[in-house]
């Protein structure tokens, strides 16, 4: 038997016996501690915005909530490990904007993100920001255009990395404007934050949070947001659609997840737990101020938003010529 057959047949035997027991489970659920896997290292927004939530979702639940860093391939092994768990709502997973993109660039990812895991909500979406250095002579999207269809191929712009959210939003921004710009990866936001600082390249889409600072002092310039409305903190910068750019919108959700087959009674009170500590004013109000915009969607909602975001990734990353690997 093939290995993907193989997992299908695990995969339908947990689904069953879980089925089976979805009602004794249900009621009993939880009766012990539940570990939550983030895939990235600690220090990250993930485990800030999660360590931020947990004391409220285990009051909600009645146990505790402890985090489980298994971090590398870009979020995978953490990822795959959630697949591959028992469905019973006791191994979940935080699961930021790479678990959406990544289908789009690697062939050989070790878990479908679509049908392996059990939607439990969007946590919060970090607002991203079209941030130039002040020594470039533009103060709007559409100055931006104009001057890089003058300059075709002169403008460049940084990213963390090839094939991160930054690398893809310029790729989208030359294929919808129809222009010329020069992708330079970096290794880490930091890294290329500085350098956009430093003028080494003219601009970049990065986290609105991640600038603040630079924003304030006047080192940068955000001439506009990626979002579907404004951010809160910056309510004068208007967004991308807003400054003429047909629908663009780049969100940058983190995700809360478990393994496929987690029964709907289970998942509807680890979807009640997140949405209760999201809502609570004092975590809402910590949230905001930190750049993050609270979301706590049901999980249907989540599961259309995983579908529609991977189907857009796939078309940003076609469309910027990039192959999964």
């Amino acid at each position: 038997m093939s290995r993907t057959l193989l997992r299908a047949a695990i995969a339908g035997i947990a689904a069953l016996s879980a089925v089976a027991a979805g009602p004794v489970a249900a009621q009993q659920f939880p009766n012990k501690i539940l570990r939550v896997v983030n895939p990235n290292a600690p220090g990250g927004n993930s485990d800030v915005l999660f360590r931020l939530l947990a004391p409220k979702m285990g009051e909600v639940l009645g146990q505790q909530l402890v985090i489980d860093y298994r971090p590398g391939a870009g979020g995978n092994i953490g990822a795959e490990m959630v697949a591959r768990a028992a469905p019973d709502g006791y191994t979940t997973l935080i699961a930021a904007a790479s678990f959406l993109i990544n289908p789009s660039l690697l062939k050989n990812l070790p878990f479908d993100a679509e049908k392996d895991f059990t939607p439990l909500g969007i946590i919060v979406d970090i607002p991203a920001g079209l941030a130039v250095h002040p020594s470039l002579p533009v103060k709007t999207v559409q100055d931006l255009v104009a001057l890089a269809k003058k300059r075709p191929g002169d403008l460049n712009y940084s990213s963390s990395g090839q094939g991160a959210l930054g690398h893809l939003s310029g790729a989208l921004l030359d294929a919808t404007a129809g222009i010329k710009t020069v992708h330079i990866p970096y290794k880490g936001a930091g890294p290329s934050i500085v350098d956009l600082v430093a003028g080494q390249v003219q601009f970049s889409f990065v986290s609105i949070p991640a600038i603040t600072g630079h924003l304030q002092s006047g080192r940068l310039r955000m001439i506009a947001q990626c979002g579907e409305k404004r951010f809160v903190s910056f309510p004068d910068v208007p967004t991308m659609v807003e400054s003429g750019v047909k629908d663009f919108v780049i969100t940058s959700p983190f995700s809360y997840l478990g393994p496929a087959g987690i029964p709907q009674p289970i998942a509807t009170r680890l979807n009640e737990a997140l949405r209760a500590a999201l809502n609570d004013p004092k975590n809402n109000k910590m949230l905001i101020e930190r750049g993050a915009l609270p979301v706590g969607n049901t999980p249907a909602e989540h599961a259309a938003q995983i579908k529609s975001e991977i189907a857009k990734w796939k078309k940003v990353a076609a469309a910027a010529g990039l192959k999964p690997q």
